[in-house]
């Protein structure tokens, strides 16, 4: 049902190495967390299903979240719940471990048409310090180079970072502050832009992951199964993706 990317694990490895580095030195968080945080990139895999006459079209780019990393199978992450739910919905993955903003929009680059386009990302450039002045710049082209794909765009960031249990305060309290400014950025993006924008920031004590320990991957970082089957929920309610993909809730011909 799905097919790993070429030098999968050589990209993951490169882009977690990188953002170990930075957590080491600003989050002080445990080196068993980061280790099990490495893990899970090694071992996930990035669903994509590929069908001779589907009736809906989507590709989804993105970090670890778009490939699923903390569910306990492919068929488990945000993209094998939507491939269950959508029985003929063509499904291309692109997303790498440890990819930010800037990097999402080399995965937009080349031709072919969909019916959506589905971006997961934002944790990494919270988490591994990326400088929020250019954020808008790199917003605004993936934006543009999404809607060259697709008609309906949705961009997904990752939610209050700061309320994962892989922090401990202040460093916590300080990934949260940046969180909440990433968070203001993409939407005013999506404003600007005119593509959707699907709001998983939220205070800690309104936060699920932070109330509900079953939400988060044993990293504490990633969502569990149960995590990634609430940003499903969240995906469908507050975004027009559902209509774009209702076609593809007929069994496949």
């Amino acid at each position: 049902m799905h097919t790993p990317h070429p030098h999968r694990l050589n990209l993951k490895l490169l882009g977690w190495g990188a953002a170990a580095a930075a957590l080491l030195l600003s989050a002080g968080c445990t080196v068993t967390r980061l280790h099990e945080t490495v893990q899970l990139a090694r071992q996930s895999e990035p669903l994509q299903r590929q069908l001779e006459q589907p009736r809906a079209r989507l590709l989804i780019v993105g970090d670890s979240t778009a490939v699923g990393t903390g569910a306990s199978a492919p068929e488990r992450s945000l993209a094998g719940l939507l491939a269950q739910a959508y029985p003929s919905l063509l499904i291309e993955n692109r997303g790498r471990d440890g990819a930010t903003f800037a990097e999402v929009a080399h995965q937009l680059e080349g031709a072919g048409r969909f019916d959506a386009v589905l971006v997961l990302a934002g944790g990494n450039d919270v988490i591994r310090l990326r400088d929020f002045d250019t954020l808008p710049d790199h917003l605004a082209r993936i934006s543009t180079l999404a809607r060259a794909r697709a008609d309906t765009v949705v961009l997904m960031p990752a939610g209050n970072v700061g309320n994962a249990p892989f922090f401990f305060p202040p460093v916590s309290w300080w990934m949260s502050s940046r969180a909440r400014q990433m968070h203001t950025l993409v939407r005013e993006a999506a404003t600007r832009q005119g593509v959707a924008y699907v709001n998983l920031f939220k205070d800690k004590a309104n936060d699920p992951f932070a109330q509900q320990k079953a939400l988060n991957a044993r990293d504490g970082l990633h969502p569990s199964d149960a995590g990634y089957q609430l940003w499903l929920r969240e995906l469908l309610s507050q975004s027009p993706l559902a209509q774009a993909l209702e076609p593809a809730r007929a069994p496949a011909s």
